[in-house]
């Protein structure tokens, strides 16, 4: 989907009414059935969210400082409004939201659709949500932030606009959400969220990396281990950041994991050469280093090189 971006203001209030004049005439559009709970709880709420009200065009900052804040990093609105807030669009688009909670070091997990919404909630993780409350071709964009489902009322919980626990018909909820079912989580990145998968939560580790985040990069790629002990680019990740935190025995002991999980992977042994030569470990050095030469692949020429290095360094 393009970028949205959230909007809000009067314009928003006019267009909503309209959109709920719709809904309040016909079918949902995409089921209109809250996804049961995890837990089987009729009523899950997420604790710990702060209420900040959404001035006009201000709904991007709110939400996520509310969800930034719930994760252990208190901050206010204001405070994010230089990073996340477009005056030319007035709005927020995502991967502006997406960044400004990497660069303090939380990790920033999208999800999709009402059962991932569902699971989080669940394990007590409030959503940050993008809503369209206008019209398809007259859309209002406006984020709120998740807090719980209510399956007895069949209604959504949301702090949204200038109201805390604001509840919603799912029905109502489901079609301002859609099509997209876009959800982004804000957490410490050693919280996996309970709908985790590899690759995404890795990407997110990168993408702390990028933001000058390496202490945070560095626990997410460590969660990220521990949850897939047989990934091979978390072991690397993990390897390469305790290598730059000055942690070289760390780094040698996840370049050899990773080598475990991937024995034909050449970068893996010659991280671990590499390494090991720094620590004085010069035979074992030289073996890990033979061995990413004779797996070959793009970058040969690499591992030659700290071979070559490693042979040179010879007492």
């Amino acid at each position: 989907m393009p970028d949205q971006i959230s909007g809000g203001g009067r314009k928003a209030a006019a267009c909503l009414a309209l959109l709920l004049l719709a809904l309040a005439t016909g079918c949902s559009l995409y089921g209109g059935v809250m996804p049961p709970s995890p837990s089987g709880d009729p009523l899950n709420r997420v604790h710990g969210v702060p209420f900040y009200a959404q001035e006009e065009y201000q709904c991007g900052p709110a939400a996520l400082a509310m969800a930034m804040t719930w994760s252990g990093l208190p901050v206010l609105p204001d405070e994010l409004t230089s990073q996340v807030y477009t005056p030319s669009r007035k709005g927020s688009i995502q991967p502006d939201m997406i960044t400004a909670a990497r660069r303090r070091g939380r990790m920033a997990y999208v999800i999709h659709g009402a059962d991932s919404l569902s699971s989080e909630i669940a394990e007590g993780v409030p959503v940050v949500v993008l809503q369209n409350l206008g019209l398809s071709w007259y859309p209002v964009w406006h984020y709120a932030v998740v807090v719980g489902l209510d399956r007895e009322t069949g209604e959504v919980i949301l702090n949204s606009g200038p109201t805390r626990m604001k509840r919603t018909p799912w029905r109502v909820f489901e079609n301002t959400w859609g099509p997209d079912f876009w959800g982004l989580l804000v957490l410490p990145p050693s919280r996996l969220p309970a709908v985790a998968e590899e690759k995404p939560w890795l990407e997110g580790a990168v993408g702390l990396e990028r933001a000058g985040q390496p202490a945070a990069a560095r626990e997410a790629y460590a969660s990220a281990a521990t949850r897939w002990p047989n990934s091979h680019d978390a072991w690397i990740g993990l390897g390469n950041t305790r290598y730059a935190g000055g942690d070289a025995e760390g780094s040698a002991e996840a370049f050899r994991r990773a080598a475990e999980a991937r024995p034909d992977s050449g970068i893996a042994f010659n991280n671990l050469a590499f390494v090991l030569n720094e620590l004085g470990r010069r035979d074992e050095a030289l073996k890990a280093a033979r061995k990413a030469v004779s797996l070959g692949g793009p970058q040969i020429e690499t591992f030659r090189r700290t071979l070559s290095d490693i042979e040179r360094a010879a007492p």
